[in-house]
């Protein structure tokens, strides 16, 4: 491998776990790293080691931008040029041996017709996420002898289908928290503001919230979200997710009505590309856009991030929320504005799904952070709420073990009812099949204290399916049962396990009648026993 790329030491390691994972036979590898950790420069590092290998290396995006981007991070970290396969330019008549191609276009089955199976020999996938669609799984199986990385900030997807359809195996993962750690990425603040903004009744659309459902719903709130930027946002370089351009263009308004100088960017502007510099420059602080800026686009002074636009796509809230991640000198922290949005679905992403993989340690973290009512590190916060739940895990074990000890004292031990009912067969028993001599099942122990028979006293499944038995005998018999035997056995009284179930119940409604403080008046339960008429044998 080529090592005249400078790379820190996490890219040098992913670089070299895909590497090791393509030799050892997997031919489709992924490479998660955060946004703003420089997964391009990984990617171009790989292609330049697959160029002096001999193969020919397809580098795949699904927007332009993002073409342009790769294309020129990797002339300026290998020195390599790339050919284009986009609209109407092609690659096959380049001498170039990386190339950077569009999926509406490649996808195309006559121009993919266009390519013998063997031309590419190393496919890379840009923002790999969405590496699961058709048109990216034509292309694969086109080329099916290459080799094939996926690199992206965010592997889950809003549709639940797995990426393990496209790949075979996790090469490298640097998770955000450890590069917030090694100061690669800087230090996130969420803030949750006390706006409840009712969205219950937008519909759903391709796994996620309708857009044109969320527009109609926020347009109510905007006043009051400006007013609480403007108490939480001046002085920050802030960029706004919107669901809508209409809604993104209304809500520039409302913010340049309440003192901010706020610019709107959409798929449609046509000056796009001078108020992206412009916001960069300066003229701007705040920059709102309708899902434009998700991908593929770097400001790293940008320190306070609004999603309004609510998604139960983790991908696509990591997305939004790292555009302000990357550091920047005299940047002291992200800021991440979080509003409390009303709807009965619990789905939906918040701060604490940035870096929680425990759900409830996320719902506690989003609690907490409601409560405190101030800006607070997700690190930190995600670190007391874990916290936080394993105190409320290990005080509802202590709770459910004492319970569980209270149940079980009320259990009658194996032992003690096989000499309360005479079985001598059940207290010299021997296993003697294979089944037998195994523990008890869970169904087996579960049916015994059902039955008010200590389970734990009972070692092998022959033995407790002997005892079951038995159990089921007694009842058909009208026998007593081992709760009753407990009860007056308590109480002195012995060998109840002879009595009838009606004897012991006549039995314990005396005592009970009595307050519960010992044996009737009367009666000596060292030498009682029931009337003949009650008594079984």
């Amino acid at each position: 491998m080529n090592a005249h790329i400078s790379m820190r030491p996490y890219q040098q390691a992913g670089r070299e776990k895909i590497h090791a994972e393509w030799d050892a036979g997997r031919r489709s590898t992924l490479l998660v790293l955060p946004t703003g950790t420089g997964k391009t420069i990984v990617m171009a590092a790989v292609a330049e080691d697959q160029v002096l290998a001999g193969q020919r290396v397809l580098i795949l995006a699904h927007r332009g931008e993002l073409l342009d981007q790769a294309s020129d991070k990797i002339l300026n970290a290998t020195g390599l040029r790339c050919a284009v396969e986009k609209a109407e330019q092609s690659c096959l008549d380049s001498y170039y041996r990386i190339t950077v191609g569009s999926v509406q276009s490649l996808m195309r089955p006559q121009r993919l017709a266009q390519f013998p199976p063997d031309h590419f020999g190393t496919i890379l996938i840009d923002e790999a996420h969405h590496a699961i669609t058709d048109g990216y799984r034509r292309i694969l199986d086109h080329f099916p002898g290459a080799h094939v990385l996926g690199v992206t900030a965010t592997p889950d997807r809003g549709d639940m289908r797995n990426l393990g359809e496209v790949f075979d195996s996790l090469a490298y993962e640097y998770k955000l928290t450890q590069a917030i750690r090694d100061g690669y990425l800087c230090k996130i603040m969420a803030q949750t503001l006390p706006l409840n903004l009712d969205i219950s009744t937008v519909g759903m659309s391709g796994g996620d919230w309708a857009v044109q459902g969320l527009g109609t719903a926020l347009d109510p709130y905007l006043d009051q979200i400006a007013e609480q930027m403007a108490a939480y946002c001046k002085g920050r370089k802030t960029v706004v997710f919107l669901p809508l351009i209409k809604t993104s263009q209304k809500f520039r308004d409302t913010l340049n009505a309440h003192g901010f100088a706020a610019a709107e960017v959409n798929g449609q502007s046509p000056d796009r590309a001078e108020v992206l510099a412009d916001f960069a420059a300066g003229k701007y602080n705040v920059l709102c856009n309708s899902m434009l800026l998700t991908e593929g686009w770097d400001c790293p002074p940008v320190d306070c991030i609004v999603v309004l636009r609510p998604t139960k796509v983790r991908s696509l809230y990591s997305q939004m929320v790292g555009r302000g991640t990357r550091v920047f000198p005299g940047k002291k922290d992200l800021l991440l504005l979080d509003f409390l949005w009303l709807t009965d679905r619990h789905e939906l992403c918040r701060p604490a799904d940035l870096i929680c993989e425990d759900h409830e340690v996320a719902q506690k973290m989003t609690e907490t952070l409601a409560e405190t009512g101030c800006p607070e590190d997700i690190e930190e916060a995600a670190a007391q709420a874990s916290e936080d739940v394993v105190a409320q895990r290990e005080e509802a074990l202590a709770k459910q073990l004492a319970e569980q000890r209270r149940k079980r004292a009320k259990l009658v031990d194996p032992l003690q009812y096989e000499m309360s009912i005479q079985a001598e067969d059940l207290s010299g028993y021997v296993p003697s099949f294979g089944w037998e001599m195994g523990p008890p099942t869970g169904k087996q122990a579960a049916m015994l204290e059902k039955a008010g028979i200590n389970p734990e006293g009972i070692d092998t499944a022959g033995k407790a399916a002997k005892l079951l038995d038995r159990l089921d005998k007694r009842r058909g018999e009208g026998l007593t049962t081992p709760k009753q035997i407990r009860c007056l056995e308590r109480y002195g009284f012995r060998h109840v396990g002879t009595w009838s179930f009606e004897a012991a119940r006549h039995m314990i409604d005396r005592i009970a009648a009595a307050g519960w403080r010992g044996a009737p008046k009367g009666v000596n339960p060292a030498t009682y026993v029931p009337p003949v008429s009650e008594f079984l044998m």
